[in-house]
């Protein structure tokens, strides 16, 4: 009998959104959420496809929950990408296709109407839906709620097959989403991450990100703060930046650079030169005080030669990000570059991304290291530990007791590791 479940997430914000809502119907049916695969006779498992290593890793707790659960559900893009090899896993395994995901959150009134038997997941049918359905009021695993404002993607970048996966870009409407943002806040929660595939292409075609935000702000009360999962920089104007001057903006961005070698970024279609990055974080710059600016880095792309390679290193550098998420090029299927010729050799790709690794530790290092002694906002978490507004994992030190979400403030008094002294 399924009466337990487990839901396991890889990849994106956006996928962290969406299995809160598939964790939030199972709940709302009744259904035990466990934290420990091992205890579940269900296990939902929410895919990746943006690396090969990150199918990989699909495949290989896929092969491992099926061992052990009476039933294992795969959805996610490598799902949508790659259904038939899923299938093959196992026999008490039941995919669903990204536009089938929405549907997963009927399952669980079906497996009551049931009697809960395993067999009732294999004949449920299942049925495309609205990618906004995803809309959780009860974060388990989070201390800030999610948001999902944006879906798929038309930049069609030449490595990527997310546009293949997720297809055009959608947008919730402005009014819908600061309806859901006020339900939020009304559930107590001081703070809400904006989540897309590409968030900044939100209504690319219609003002932009800016009027949403602009909208939530002068909706919201004032201890609500907005976070957002990560920031495409050939969508990102001077309004939208205007809006970061509101201290209810968190001063932590990320931004998708991949390459700071103009020769790379065309060749992989990217929609940007680098100086319109350098741009953009000077002017964030301008309205954050030492804001954390992260972003994703690509080594090993088709066209990257040792010049590209030093041209990325010195331009990080030079623009003092305070980490670097790094990804050896991994070529993906039914993408323009698959097969391209002019990729690193891959011994290489892997040195570099070693290094900006390393590089990215030390620059982590410095930036925690110049916020001692500043005043910091907190989200309280769990066993004496929070988020701080700028995305550092801290320490709470505190003569009293707090719950999960509360909005702290203090003093960063200690950098290894990161300790606030509630005020």
């Amino acid at each position: 009998m399924i009466d337990s479940v487990y839901v396991y997430t890889l990849g994106c914000r956006l996928n962290q959104a969406e299995s809160e809502a598939i964790s939030q119907a199972f709940r709302t049916g009744g259904f035990d959420i466990q934290k420990d695969y091992r205890n579940a006779s269900l296990i939902v498992v929410n895919t990746c496809t943006v690396t090969s290593k990150a199918e990989q890793k699909a495949r290989r707790m896929i092969r491992l929950f099926q061992k052990c659960a009476e039933a294992v559900v795969v959805t996610g893009c490598y799902a949508q990408m790659k259904e038939n090899e899923i299938g093959a896993l196992g026999k008490n395994i039941r995919v669903f296709s990204l536009k089938e995901k929405g549907s997963l959150l009927s399952l669980p009134l079906y497996l009551n109407e049931n009697g809960r038997n395993p067999s009732a997941i294999f004949s449920f049918e299942k049925r495309e839906t609205d990618p906004f359905v995803f809309d959780a009021d009860v974060f388990s695993y989070h201390s800030r709620a999610y948001l999902k404002i944006q879906d798929g993607c038309d930049n069609h970048c030449a490595f990527c097959q997310t546009s293949v996966a997720r297809g055009k870009s959608v947008s919730l409407p402005v009014d819908e989403v600061v309806k859901r943002a006020k339900k939020i806040e009304e559930d107590g929660y001081h703070e809400i991450m904006l989540t897309g595939v590409n968030l900044t292409m939100y209504n690319h075609n219609e003002g932009g990100l800016a009027p949403l935000v602009e909208a939530l702000l002068s909706s919201l009360g004032p201890d609500m703060r907005i976070r957002f999962s990560s920031l495409e920089a050939d969508n990102v104007d001077d309004r939208l930046i205007d809006t970061f001057s509101d201290p209810r903006i968190m001063p932590h961005f990320h931004l998708p650079v991949q390459s700071a070698s103009n020769k790379v970024l065309a060749r992989v279609e990217r929609k940007y030169q680098i100086d319109e990055i350098e741009y953009i974080v000077r002017k964030i710059r301008e309205k954050k005080d030492d804001p954390f600016i992260s972003c994703d880095i690509i080594t090993g792309l088709p066209g990257e030669e040792e010049e590209d390679y030093q041209m990325t290193k010195d331009f990080l550098l030079k623009m003092d990000f305070a980490a670097f998420h790094v990804f050896p090029y991994s070529p993906r299927e039914k993408t323009a570059l698959f097969g391209a010729k002019d990729k690193s050799e891959e011994r290489v790709r892997d040195k570099r991304a070693e290094e900006l690794r390393r590089l990215s530790e030390i620059q982590t290092r410095k930036y925690i290291a110049r916020q001692e002694g500043k005043r910091v906002e907190v989200i309280y978490e769990k066993n004496g530990w929070g988020t701080s507004g700028n995305y550092l994992k801290v320490k709470v030190e505190s003569s009293r007791s707090h719950e999960s979400g509360e909005l702290l403030y203090g003093v960063l008094y200690k950098i290894n590791p990161p300790a606030v002294r509630i005020i």
